[in-house]
């Protein structure tokens, strides 16, 4: 019998001896309860279920039936949708408007990009050999990388893109930074909430620095005991977090729950829905889209406008679909960095992405309609230019995979 239908969701008050608690209406890790899952022993257990809880799900299968008077039924579908709505709304708490060009802001990202760069490949060296988490040192560069994407966040995200390295467990950490702050932005989160953002975006696999390298790197598929092994980075994680002093909750809650999904098929709790915190669930869509469009030591890494797609196909069951739509209206339909043919036949790459003209972004053209490189590279900015040289309407035709027609940004535009 499959688990969700051994599961009756019950009011607290009709918890008693026996049962097995298998969910709550909040996440495990927000109360005293070492592991998920509780067989109640005591009153003590009763009580204090009943202070936190307004109800909660117990596992027939493993544990005393309910009295039928406290079953709770799940509120209707729409009811959630909209409250589910009004909770991403709610996030909102300020406009922020790009302050200078991203052309501008290049000049100063890339310092910054260095700098943080740097702070990164060394905390993760010390936590390798078994140092502390320097917390210190990776707010610094936080801060500096929140101004930047303040000012414009286009610029990092492009770096970010043409920076790219081999080494997946860096390239990862900082593109969930850049990513979870440029969201938080687009979000209308306040400053210190993106900074909270950013630095759960660097630390949410930080516990994967106590695996082995051998099966980070292994480029086969992974065996079952395998993925079991993966799965205890978010463990590790949290035992990291815990112990740097001046780390706050919603970081924690972050490294805890960025693996959890909205239809409840995500681990290590198995929370679904609104029972995942928001931050949770914004790092649970940064973190896949970013995995989906790095170099993976065990799959090729997607285009940004593949993986939007497959974020897109996913709302509603692996991701919230409010929070999916806002992440695509942030990043565009075509993202910074994507290669797209345009409807001349033209190739490009995207460099900007314009927040009412999602299909019409800012772009560099490459090659020519017969695929040849171009002798000069040339911008052009689609929500302006409506027509190509020849009179003909342009548009973007559609996204090309990673390295079509043998291009590679980082050797076009950083050699």
């Amino acid at each position: 019998m499959d688990i969700k239908s051994r599961e009756v969701r019950i009011t607290v008050h009709g918890l008693t001896l026996g049962m097995y608690v298998s969910r709550l209406d909040r996440p495990w890790i927000e109360t005293a309860f070492l592991m998920q899952g509780l067989k109640i022993s005591s009153e003590d257990e009763v009580a204090m279920l009943q202070r936190i809880c307004n109800h909660v799900w117990v596992d027939v299968m493993l544990g005393a039936s309910p009295d039928p008077r406290y079953l709770a039924f799940e509120d209707p579908a729409e009811v959630r949708q909209r409250r589910a709505a009004a909770e991403v709304e709610a996030l909102r708490k300020t406009q922020w408007t790009p302050q200078v060009e991203v052309q501008q802001e290049l000049r100063q990202a890339e310092a910054v990009h260095a700098s943080l760069e740097a702070s990164i490949d060394e905390v993760m060296t010390d936590l390798h050999s078994g140092k502390r988490l320097d917390l210190e040192r990776l707010k610094d560069g936080v801060d500096a990388m929140i101004d930047s994407i303040l000012r414009n966040p286009t610029a990092f995200v492009w770096l970010k893109e043409m920076k790219r390295r081999d080494n997946y467990a860096y390239q990862h950490a900082m593109g969930c930074a850049i990513w979870a702050a440029s969201f938080g932005r687009h979000l209308g989160l306040e400053r210190a909430e993106l900074q909270l953002l950013a630095l759960g975006g660097l630390l949410c696999d930080v516990g994967k620095t106590r695996l082995p390298e051998a099966l980070l790197n292994k480029r086969t598929p992974l065996g079952p005991d395998e993925i079991e092994l993966v799965h205890q980075h978010v463990q590790h994680g949290l035992e990291i977090v815990d112990s740097t002093p001046g780390l706050s909750p919603k970081i924690r809650e972050i490294v805890a729950t960025h693996h959890e999904r909205h239809d409840g098929s995500g681990y290590p709790w198995r929370l679904q829905g609104s029972d995942i915190p928001i931050f949770g669930r914004i790092m649970g869509i940064v973190d896949s889209y970013d995995a989906m469009t790095c170099v993976r030591p065990y799959a090729s890494s997607r285009s940004p406008h593949q993986a939007v797609t497959e974020l897109y196909q996913q709302r509603g069951t692996l991701f919230q679909a409010e929070l999916v739509e806002q992440f695509i209206q942030n990043c565009g339909i075509y993202p910074t960095g994507s290669l797209v043919e345009l409807s001349n036949g033209q190739v490009a790459v995207v460099t900007d992405v314009h927040s009412l003209k999602r299909l019409r972004p800012r772009v560099m053209l490459l090659l020519d309609a017969n695929k040849a490189p171009l002798k000069q590279f040339r911008v052009l900015d689609l929500g302006e230019v409506e027509q190509d040289d020849a009179g003909q309407p342009l548009s973007v035709k559609g996204g090309l995979p990673t390295g079509a027609y043998g291009i590679d940004p980082v050797e076009l535009f950083l050699h």
